[in-house]
């Protein structure tokens, strides 16, 4: 198998810029290769997590998407680089009984980018690999969902014979996925006792705490923000413990440093990320935190033909700071290479100048109906803070600009904009 510019990973950026480059130049020219086989735009997951997104409503497949822009899907996990033939390995897949459905498969470019995001980082905390689930991929967010039901389940059942059964949930990490999951479980749980749950009590019942290290939640955002989120937090009974760091993890309970316990019934992880543990063995540079080094050009130091965006990547800005890891990053970075590759396509000279990134602002769901977050970040020095049903309205923008990106559709758009329209007056739980 060969391609002229071969995309490793399936994310916001590497599906993006798959989509773009395909229907520019079509499947002969342009390949996708990734582990799984559907695409969800990553800040959904918490909503899956919740119960209040159907993941076979809102997942992509990637042979579909492949179909309508233009490119060739290849499915399997890369294993290895071979630098000097150009090639990479694409590991076989196989069934749960372990008949082999694929084989490995060597694929040969000439244009490499690497776009395979990021993983937890549990710092070495005791625990936290085993007895948490971090919202990385759809199966991770299954997998809370269905632990959930069956927690449900039995304090309702148990709901009789004592009053103080019931479920705790630990989140640890304050940034936007752990609050955002916080909002959308509280609100999820007011919908669960309409569902076979009447018996629970959601605010009183369904118990949600929040442990942050730093002083506040939302730390990167401005002060207005973690404001606002904190308030919303209380206002649904959520439990926030901030400057406060997790020492040890059992499956019943979480200890902080400060010698605090507590108990827990099912702990989400999302205090932190890194670089996949994979990239270092493929023989090209990489920062202490496992990044792969690159440019401003996000072109690989020593490798003139393969290039890296996205969380995988470490690109220092103008400012000398690293770009941050935000799906705004990936998105912009993948119509940057898009520039670079039709200019090498058409035979140009190269762009002439390095990426730029720009920070817009952030937003932060609390549920269905409302959103907080500050616009234009620091563009131009303006910070505008924003909450509310307009707040709420811009973030699902930003989830219909990556749908109309990747589907090429305005009709896209449209469809889903109608869609959050009717959910919020029609409240989802997936409980099947």
């Amino acid at each position: 198998m060969q391609s002229k510019f071969v995309i490793v990973g399936g994310g916001a950026g590497g599906l993006e810029l798959a989509c773009k480059l395909g229907r520019k130049l079509g499947p002969a020219k342009v390949m996708l290769v990734d582990s799984r086989l559907y695409h969800i735009w990553k800040p959904s997951l918490h909503e899956v997590a919740a119960g209040t997104l159907d993941i076979h409503q809102e997942g992509l497949s990637y042979q579909m998407l492949a179909h309508d822009n233009g490119f060739t899907y290849v499915y399997g996990a890369m294993r290895a680089l071979d630098t000097a033939a150009n090639t990479i390995t694409v590991d076989a897949i196989a069934t749960q009984a372990g008949e082999t459905v694929l084989p490995e498969r060597q694929i040969h470019f000439e244009h490499l980018v690497m776009a395979v995001g990021s993983t937890s980082n549990y710092f070495g905390v005791p625990g936290a690999a085993e007895h948490t689930i971090s919202l990385n991929a759809t199966e991770d967010a299954e997998r809370f969902r269905l632990t959930l039901l069956k927690l449900l389940t039995k304090a309702a059942l148990e709901k009789g014979d004592r009053s103080t059964s019931g479920v705790d949930v630990v989140i640890i990490g304050g940034g936007a996925t752990g609050v955002e999951l916080a909002a959308e479980l509280r609100e999820a749980s007011g919908v669960y006792t309409a569902y076979g749950f009447g018996h629970l009590d959601p605010k009183k019942d369904v118990r949600i705490t929040l442990l942050e290290g730093a002083p506040r939640i939302l730390a990167p955002l401005p002060e207005r923000v973690s404001g606002a989120a904190l308030k919303l937090l209380n206002e649904r009974g959520i439990t926030v413990v901030t400057d406060t760091r997790v020492t040890d993890i059992k499956p019943d309970h979480v200890t902080v440093a400060k010698g605090e316990v507590y108990p827990c019934d099912i702990v989400v992880w999302a205090a932190g990320i890194k670089a996949p543990d994979f990239l270092r063995g493929l023989g090209l540079p990489v920062a202490k935190g496992g990044q792969i080094e690159v440019s401003g050009e996000l072109v690989v130091k020593g490798f003139p033909n393969i290039y890296a965006l996205g969380d995988c990547a470490l690109c220092i800005g103008a400012d000398g700071k690293p770009v941050p890891p935000r799906a705004q990053a990936a998105h912009q970075q993948a119509d940057y290479l898009l520039a670079a590759f039709l200019r090498i396509e058409r035979g140009q000279a190269p762009l002439g100048k390095p990426y730029e990134y720009r920070d817009y602002g952030s937003l932060v769901s609390f549920g269905q109906s409302t959103s907080v977050g500050s616009l234009m970040g620091s563009l131009r020095g303006f910070n505008w803070f924003v909450e509310g049903f307009f707040a709420r309205m811009m973030y699902t923008s930003l989830h219909l600009m990556h749908h109309q990106a990747v589907l090429g559709s305005i009709r896209t758009g449209v469809l889903a904009l109608a869609r959050f329209l009717i959910k919020r007056t029609t409240p989802l739980v997936k409980l099947h």
